[in-house]
C-alpha cells in the first residue's frame, strides 16, 4: 500500500477530480429511475399533472372543497387563491391556455410559496374527503365509484350543485369522511387531489392532451440530459484513471529499470533475470490495473451501493427486507467466492515467473538442447510449468465466471419478489407502479455495486503481491553504493593497487579471494591464470566495484576505488567481460557503446586494433551492418572481437580483458596482442587468461590457485619458481617453447 501511496502523490488532484466526477455520475445513474418513475407516475398515469395545487380554478369549486375542511384548513386554502378579474387583463392572459375561464368566476395561486405549502395539504385532504363522501352515496345507491376513473366523467356543474346540500348535512357524515382522509396515507391523498386538479383544468378549457405530452417530453429531455452528464461524467473519469495509471505504470517500471541498473552482482545473485522480468512487466501491469480500475470502481461502487439503498427506501421502506436479503446473500457469495480464489491468485505471479524462468533458460541454451537431442525434455519441463499456470487461472476463470451467473439470477430473483410483493402494494394503492419500476432498478444498482466491490476484493489481493514484489526491488538495500563524500581519481598517471585484499560471497562459508597483494604498473601488462574456480574473473571484478572487498583495499591513482563515484571509476575502465555480448543495433552502434562521441575514425581504429576490420569490411554495410539481438548473426570469434574494439574505443587508463581471447585463433590471438602493446602503451593492462601463449610476454603474471596467490612474475620468472604455473604451462606448450 505504501508504494501505491508513493506513485499517486503526484496525482492527488487528478484523482481528486475522478472522486468527484464519480460521485456526479452515481448521482447522475441514481436520479435516472426517479425520473423514470415520475414519467410513469405523473407523466402517464396522472396526464402530466405535477402540481400539489391547481394554478387556476373555479372559484365554486374552492366553496366545495371547504366544506371537508377545518376552519384552519379553510383559512390556509383560501389564502393560497385570490380572485381573477372578470374581463381584466389577466383573464385575458390566462385565457391562452384556458379557453373557457371567461365563463366561470376563476381563482389563481397567488405565488406565496408557503401558503401553497399549506393550502396542498389541506386540498389533498378534501379532495380525498369528498371522494369518500361521494363512495358511500354511490354504496348506499348500489353503484360503486371507482377513484381512478370514475370521477374523470363527473359532471363538475352537478358537484357545485351539492355545496348547499353539502352545508346542510350534519357534521357527523362530513366529519367521519374528513376523519378517514386524515388516516389516510398522504400518497393517495395526492393521487386524488391530482385526479381534482384534472377536472378543474378541464372545466376551465386546459388542453389536457397537450399538457401531458409536454410534460413526458420535458421530463424525457431532462432524462437525456442527464444521462448524457452521467456519459460524459464516465469518458473524463476513464480519460483521467487511464493517464493516471499509464503515468504511474511507466514511473514504476522506469524505477525499477534504473534500481536494476545499479544492482551489484551480489543483488543478481538474489534476482533471477526471469523474476525482474516479470516484476517490470507482469507485476506492473498488475498494479497499472488496479489503479485503473480502483479509481472507477472503488469509489463508484460505494456511492452507487449506498446512494441506491437511500433512493429505494425513500421509495418505499414495506420493501427493504427485499435489499437486505439481497445484501445478505451477495455479501455470502462473495466471502465464498474470495476464500476459494484468493490463494489462488497470491500464486499465479511465481507460477508467471516459473514459466518465464524455463522459456528463458531454454531459449538461450537452444543450442545445447539441440546437440543433446533433448527437446523432449525440454517441452516436458515447459508442459509442467505452463499447465501448473493454465490449470491455476482456469481455476480463478471458473470461479469468477460463476459470480456473474448467480448475481444474474440474484438480481431476476429480487425483480419478481418486488414486483410479487409491490403489485399487491399497488393494488392496495400503497405503491404507485412508476416507484415499483424505480425500486427494481436501485435493487439492480446495488447488485451491480456489490458485484463490483467483489471485483475488487478479488483484484485487489493480486494486486498488492505484485506491489509487494515491484517493493522488494525498490527497498532492496545495494550493497555498493556512492560515498557521501567522493574523492576524484584526478589526472595522475598512478598505477593500481590491491592492498592485502580478500573477498568472500554473501553467504559463503570461506573466503574466494585471500590476502592479494599486487601492483599493476601504466604501460605494463599484468596477466592473472590459474585453474578453472581459482578466482581470476572475482579478482578483476573488483576494480570497477562489480563487487566490494571484504577486507583490504584497491587503489587507483593512489585512491581506493570505493571512495570515488561508481560512474566516475568505470569511466576509467575498458572492460572486456568473459561473454561478449552485443546489443541490437549496428557495429558502430556497438562499438560506440563504449564512447558514445567517438569519430567513425576512433571506431574504425579500435576495429583495425581488435583484428575485426577484416570481416567488418566483408559485410554488405560495414560499420552499419545490422547486428541481431544478442548478436546471433556473428560467430563467436567475431562478436568477442567486437567487444573487444567496444573496450579499446574508449581509450581508457585501466582496460581489463576477462578471458576475452579464448574464442580467437592462434594467429588471431597473436596479432591482437601485437597490436593491444601499441594500443595500449600508456595504460594499465589486465588480463585474465586460460592459454599461457596469450600471457608470454606479460611484464607481470599472477598465479591463482583456490584464491590466493602462488606465484608472481614474468613467464620466465614463474617456470623457475612456481610449480603451479610450470604444471600449466607444460600442459600447454610444447617442450621447444618451454625452453
Amino acid at each position: 500500500m505504501k508504494l501505491l501511496v508513493k506513485y499517486l502523490k503526484p496525482f492527488v488532484l487528478p484523482a481528486l477530480l475522478c472522486i468527484l466526477l464519480l460521485f456526479g455520475q452515481a448521482m447522475c445513474d441514481l436520479t435516472l429511475p426517479n425520473m423514470m418513475s415520475d414519467i410513469v407516475n405523473t407523466g402517464i398515469q396522472q396526464g402530466g399533472i405535477d402540481e400539489a395545487l391547481p394554478e387556476v380554478m373555479n372559484a365554486s369549486g374552492v366553496e366545495l372543497l371547504a366544506v371537508f375542511m377545518d376552519d384552519e384548513e379553510e383559512a390556509d386554502f383560501r389564502a393560497a387563491y385570490t380572485p381573477v378579474e372578470r374581463g381584466g387583463s389577466r383573464e385575458a392572459a390566462l385565457a391562452e391556455d384556458y379557453t373557457a375561464i371567461g365563463d366561470v368566476q376563476a381563482v389563481e395561486m397567488t405565488g406565496d410559496a408557503e401558503a401553497e405549502a399549506a393550502a396542498a395539504e389541506a386540498y389533498s385532504k378534501a379532495a380525498y374527503a369528498f371522494l369518500t363522501f361521494l363512495q358511500s352515496l354511490g354504496e348506499q345507491a348500489g353503484e360503486t365509484l371507482d377513484a381512478e376513473s370514475g370521477i374523470q366523467n363527473v359532471d363538475m356543474n352537478q358537484l357545485y350543485a351539492m355545496t348547499p346540500m353539502l352545508a346542510q348535512l350534519p357534521s357527523a357524515q362530513i366529519e367521519s369522511a374528513m376523519q378517514e382522509a386524515e388516516n389516510a396515507q398522504s400518497m393517495i391523498g395526492s393521487q386524488v387531489g391530482t385526479s381534482f386538479t384534472g377536472l378543474f383544468y378541464r372545466e376551465l378549457g386546459l388542453d389536457m392532451e397537450a399538457k401531458q405530452q409536454d410534460y413526458i417530453v420535458m421530463k424525457g429531455l431532462e432524462m437525456l440530459g442527464v444521462a448524457l452528464l452521467g456519459v460524459a461524467a464516465a469518458i473524463l473519469v476513464g480519460f483521467f484513471a487511464s493517464r493516471i495509471s499509464a503515468a504511474v505504470g511507466r514511473q514504476m517500471r522506469r524505477d525499477v529499470f534504473q534500481k536494476v541498473e545499479s544492482f551489484s552482482n551480489t543483488e543478481f545473485d538474489h534476482f533471477s533475470t526471469a523474476s525482474l522480468i516479470t516484476r517490470t512487466t507482469n507485476d506492473v501491469t498488475q498494479v497499472q490495473m488496479l489503479i485503473s480500475m480502483g479509481l472507477r470502481l472503488m469509489c463508484y461502487a460505494p456511492i452507487m451501493g449506498i446512494g441506491g439503498i437511500i433512493f429505494a427506501l425513500q421509495k418505499s421502506t414495506s420493501l427493504s427486507w427485499i435489499i437486505a436479503l439481497a445484501v445478505i446473500v451477495l455479501v455470502c457469495a462473495s466471502l465464498v467466492i474470495l476464500r476459494v480464489a484468493m490463494p489462488k491468485f497470491k500464486l499465479l505471479q511465481k507460477l508467471t515467473d516459473r514459466l518465464n524462468l524455463v522459456s528463458r533458460e531454454n531459449l538461450s541454451g537452444l543450442l545445447v538442447v539441440r546437440a543433446f537431442s533433448n527437446e523432449g525434455f525440454e517441452e516436458k519441463r515447459f508442459d509442467t510449468a505452463n499447465q501448473d499456470l493454465a490449470w491455476t487461472n482456469r481455476f480463478t476463470q471458473r470461479v469468477m465466471s460463476f459470480a456473474m451467473p448467480f448475481m444474474m439470477l440474484l438480481m431476476n430473483l429480487v425483480s419478481l419478489l418486488i414486483m410479487w410483493v409491490g403489485g399487491h402494494a399497488i393494488a392496495e394503492s400503497t405503491m404507485q407502479v412508476g416507484d415499483m419500476m424505480a425500486y427494481i432498478q436501485y435493487a439492480m444498482q446495488i447488485i451491480m455495486s456489490f458485484l463490483f466491490i467483489t471485483m475488487i476484493f478479488i483484484m485487489v489481493p493480486r494486486a498488492m503481491v505484485s506491489a509487494q514484489r515491484i517493493a522488494e526491488v525498490l527497498d532492496t538495500e545495494l550493497s555498493i553504493r556512492d560515498p557521501e563524500q567522493p574523492k576524484t581519481l584526478g589526472d595522475a598517471a598512478g598505477d593500481l593497487v590491491f592492498d592485502d585484499v580478500s573477498f568472500r560471497y554473501g553467504n559463503a562459508e570461506e573466503d574466494t579471494l585471500s590476502h592479494i597483494s599486487f601492483t599493476a604498473k601504466r604501460g605494463e601488462t599484468t596477466a592473472f591464470i590459474g585453474a578453472t574456480g581459482a578466482g581470476k574473473s572475482t579478482l578483476v571484478n573488483l576494480i570497477p566495484r562489480f563487487y566490494d572487498v571484504t577486507a583490504g583495499a584497491v587503489r587507483l591513482n593512489g585512491v581506493d576505488v570505493r571512495d570515488v563515484r561508481q560512474a566516475e571509476l568505470r569511466e576509467q575502465i575498458g572492460y572486456v567481460p568473459q561473454k561478449g555480448v552485443l546489443f541490437s543495433g549496428t557495429i558502430a552502434s556497438n562499438v560506440r557503446y563504449g564512447r558514445e562521441d567517438a569519430d567513425e575514425q576512433a571506431v574504425l581504429e579500435a576495429l583495425d586494433c581488435a583484428q575485426a576490420s577484416e570481416f567488418v569490411s566483408e559485410l554488405p554495410g560495414g560499420t552499419e551492418n545490422p547486428i541481431a539481438q544478442g548478436g546471433t548473426n556473428v560467430s563467436g570469434g567475431q562478436k568477442q572481437r567486437l567487444a573487444i574494439a567496444r573496450a579499446l574505443v574508449r581509450k581508457a587508463p585501466v582496460y581489463i580483458f576477462d578471458d576475452s581471447f579464448s574464442a580467437l585463433d592462434f594467429r588471431t590471438d597473436a596479432k591482437l596482442r601485437r597490436a593491444l602493446a601499441t594500443f595500449t602503451k600508456d595504460s594499465i593492462v589486465l588480463i585474465v587468461a586460460q592459454r599461457v601463449s596469450t600471457i608470454l610476454n606479460a611484464e607481470q603474471i599472477i598465479v591463482l590457485d583456490e584464491g590466493r596467490i602462488v606465484g608472481k612474475g614474468t613467464h620466465r620468472e614463474l617456470l623457475e619458481t612456481c610449480p603451479t604455473y610450470r604444471e600449466i604451462a607444460e600442459s600447454q606448450l610444447s617442450k621447444e617453447e618451454l625452453a
